[in-house]
């Protein structure tokens, strides 16, 4: 009698626990141990995981813009936001200061002709733009607004009224830009053109990031460009349109957190056609670093 009950005894349990964990697996969760506090999912407590802002904090050796050099020794900070719109197209919005920290007068003329003496340069660059993301590739539309507070740029000195075109303290541009993968490689292209002056700029790129550990990558990239139409050259020179410049260059983003990369970099301008005249320098290594935080 007394095994009949032990039987008995044993063989309910067993159902119970089989019906106990029938209804764990129906329900897709298993009872946690006795003594153990189950593990819940934090939530974020916030309408957004991220702001999708970027702030860049930054320093070069020499300022070159579109192959056109403007100053030695630049610092400079940008914030950039990104906000969707829908799953494809994004709105964006973009400020960026640049300030010389030392210029010399050897270098402020054109052709390595002297200037009258060190001076400063200060740049404030505004945009808004755009981006359309097709899947294959990533296309924008830009508008940006450049204040130059002190004069064009370097080139204004050692020639009467800053060289014609140079002689500009803001400019209002407008642009195309399309930016695609193939295989490894990155390629971005854009078109600007300038209200300001009325002129146009054309620019073909390709990066191809190369990854060495879970946070160090090399990344060489090349980029050139074409001006038409006196696109800030001196009047009266020989190439009113043509080639710009061509930049290579190595940079190595160093990831220092999940959201603050610093990058490194050494670059070499190559003055083409419209640029000897206007730089101090037809070819010259140049460099920098920069500090980008996501948030």
């Amino acid at each position: 009698m007394k095994l009949k009950s032990m039987t008995s005894v044993i063989t309910k349990s067993a159902l119970v626990l089989a019906a106990s964990a029938s209804l764990s697996a129906f329900a897709g969760t298993s009872a946690p141990a006795k003594g153990v506090t189950p593990v819940v999912p934090e939530e974020s407590g916030a309408l957004f995981d991220t702001v999708g802002a970027t702030l860049e904090v930054g320093y070069d050796t020499r300022y070159y813009f579109r192959g056109l050099w403007f100053a030695d020794n630049t610092v400079w900070t940008g914030l950039s936001l990104s906000i969707p719109l829908t799953e494809q197209l994004s709105l964006g919005f973009g400020a960026l200061y640049t300030t010389t920290v030392e210029t010399s007068s050897s270098n402020a003329g054109i052709g390595g002709v002297d200037g009258a003496g060190d001076f400063d340069y200060s740049e404030l660059d505004l945009s808004t733009s755009l981006t359309y993301d097709a899947g294959f590739a990533k296309f924008g539309l830009v508008y940006t607004h450049y204040e130059f507070f002190d004069g064009f740029s370097g080139t204004n000195f050692g020639i009467p009224n800053g060289g014609g075109e140079l002689n500009v303290s803001g400019v209002e541009e407008v642009g195309m830009t399309v930016a695609a993968p193939l295989g490894p490689v990155n390629f971005y292209a854009g078109f600007f053109y300038d209200l300001t002056i009325g002129a146009s700029y054309a620019e073909v790129g390709a990066d191809l990031p190369i990854e060495i550990t879970s946070w160090l990558s090399l990344v060489p990239a090349v980029k050139t460009g074409y001006g038409f139409s006196n696109y800030y050259t001196i009047v009266g020179q020989s190439h009113q349109s043509g080639l710009t410049h061509v930049i290579p260059s190595l940079s190595a983003p160093i990831k220092l957190t999940k959201s603050a990369t610093l990058t490194p970099y050494i670059a070499y301008n190559i003055s083409l056609d419209t640029r000897h005249l206007n730089n101090t320098e037809d070819n010259e290594i140049f460099g920098g670093v920069k500090l980008s935080v996501s948030f």
